[in-house]
């Protein structure tokens, strides 16, 4: 089975300001003073902006919005815009830009792609753009002000738990990026999500499925503080805001890379052109390209057909309780209460509150900290968490695991699992939600039929494929015994993304 397994990177999901003594002093004037002010007198221009945007579509009907804007609401309107867009970033600290290399217009290149993609603050870029059409989230649409520059924009909206909308996104952008000129030009960040600039994510497709040409563009921050960045841990997007504006100046530079016009190979295959792409721009950034990417809340990387945690879930989970005083034998009576009162075959939801009982927890917030690591609801699959604790804690050996796992989602207990009742399980095994278990569930299939002993396959499989292996060794704490041919492929002790890879416990 092939994959593109990607070596121990940076974690590119997790910032912190670093801040020396006299950094966190002037820094703390500077603060009480900037801060007020600049933030004032962006919102002042951000205001200035709502009625200049509304005035751009007023009194057109929807067949007129859904083409796009010209005469005078375009010429009369626009510059305007971009000038108070500017004045914006001005007011926060951005005193000048730097901008490196020439923007091709339309015709040379219908995608402007943009990396790395560092936090709110990355907007700037629309300035320096001439404020080229974006995709956004439906809901940003009703925000105030915003809802009014998305319009503005004539922004493409998509709803990300809405399939058909999804769809419709994707219609719109190749019908876009197609037009001849007839629309203006996109602007995307196809990592999709903001990192710490200390590698490359996956790009997406999204700004490569027309098969057009785009231009890589690559934003900078070279300051001695790092505070534009925003990501999924560490430095809250008020901090970032704070650090920014409590500096004299922030530097930024733009630098436009020349035109990427795809290969033949490329048009049919908007993955392997992103992949491109994503190379070239890294390269250029002298950071690496990584296959690392953000799954709903999980940051992950793909080895084979499984999303592996950068982070696991069960591990944090562990380290939780652990600092609440619970010790091994408490933690596995726990579980094994859990496990217990589980239906099999059945999702078992558990509230914060339930969870908290379960485990015998005196703080409700540690209960809903484990909540949070598996759940964006306020309920969690106790299945999940049993069976993703148990795997990295070395509390039940490999069989006895699988043996657990599949009575739990075996729904008729007939020791042959579903493709969709596999991917749950996988799932728990790896403490975060599997979307590609095909390959797997393929390679437990004999001549089209399920083979007899499914379990027994599947432990063959994990434990002697050298792609699962390594899937599964930040997950699983196996013993050296259960690794193919005696052999312990993952270098037993050495650290994968910050976390000790263990395979030698009970």
């Amino acid at each position: 089975m092939e994959s593109r397994s990607t070596p121990d990177y940076p974690h590119p999901f997790v910032h912190e300001v670093k801040l020396t003594t006299a950094q966190k002093v002037r820094g703390a004037l500077l603060g009480c003073l900037l801060f007020p002010a600049r933030v004032t007198l962006a919102a002042l221009f951000f205001l200035m902006m709502w009625p200049v945007a509304r005035l751009r579509l007023a009194g057109l009907s929807p067949e007129e919005r859904a083409r796009p804007v010209r005469g005078w609401r375009r010429w009369l309107l626009h510059y305007p815009m971009v000038l108070l867009s500017r004045a914006v970033f001005f007011s926060v600290g951005f005193l000048w830009v730097r901008v490196e290399g020439r923007r091709a217009g339309h015709a040379e290149a219908p995608v402007l792609a943009v990396a790395p993609h560092s936090g709110f603050l990355d907007m700037l870029v629309l300035c320096c753009s001439g404020l080229a059409t974006v995709v956004s989230r439906s809901e940003n649409a009703g925000l105030p002000v915003i809802g009014a520059l998305l319009e503005f924009n004539q922004s493409v909206l998509v709803s990300r738990k809405d399939p058909e909308s999804r769809k419709k996104c994707v219609a719109q952008i190749k019908e876009r990026l197609t037009s001849d000129g007839y629309w203006p030009q996109m602007l995307m960040f196809p990592e999709g999500t903001t990192t710490n600039g200390q590698a490359l994510i996956k790009f997406k497709p999204g700004a490569f499925l027309a098969g057009v040409p785009v231009q890589p563009v690559l934003l900078r921050y070279p300051n001695k503080v790092d505070s534009v960045r925003w990501t999924w841990k560490g430095t809250t997007w008020l901090q970032c805001l704070w650090h920014t504006t409590a500096q004299l100046y922030t530097n930024v530079t733009v630098e436009f890379l020349p035109v990427y016009t795809p290969s033949p190979e490329e048009k049919e295959d908007p993955s392997l052109y992103a992949d491109n792409v994503q190379k070239l721009m890294a390269k250029a950034l002298m950071v690496p390209a990584t296959d690392y990417v953000m799954e709903g809340r999980f940051p992950v990387r793909h080895v084979g057909g499984l999303s592996v945690p950068l982070e696991s879930p069960a591990r944090e989970t562990l380290q939780l309780l652990h600092k609440e005083g619970l010790k091994r034998p408490q933690v596995e009576a726990a579980l094994s209460r859990m496990i217990d009162s589980c239906h099999p075959g059945r999702e078992k939801l558990a509230s914060v509150e339930q969870l908290s009982h379960w485990l015998g927890l005196s703080n409700r917030e540690t209960a809903a900290k484990v909540c949070a690591l598996y759940s964006k609801d306020d309920a969690v699959d106790l299945r999940l968490v049993c069976v993703s604790v148990l795997a990295a804690s070395g509390l039940r050996r490999l069989e006895s695991l699988l043996a657990t796992a599949f009575r739990l989602y075996d729904g008729d207990g007939d020791g042959v699992l579903t493709a969709g009742e596999l991917s749950g399980l996988m799932g728990a095994l790896m403490g975060v939600p599997q979307h590609r278990t095909a390959e797997i569930y393929t390679a437990l299939t004999s001549r089209g039929q399920v083979a007899e002993d499914m379990m027994e396959e599947l432990r063959l499989l994990l434990t002697t494929d050298p792609t699962y292996q390594d899937a599964l060794s930040g997950s699983l704490q196996l013993d050296s015994h259960h690794v193919g041919n005696g052999r312990d492929s993952n270098h037993n002790g050495t650290m994968r993304n910050g976390n000790p890879v263990s395979l030698n416990t009970k």
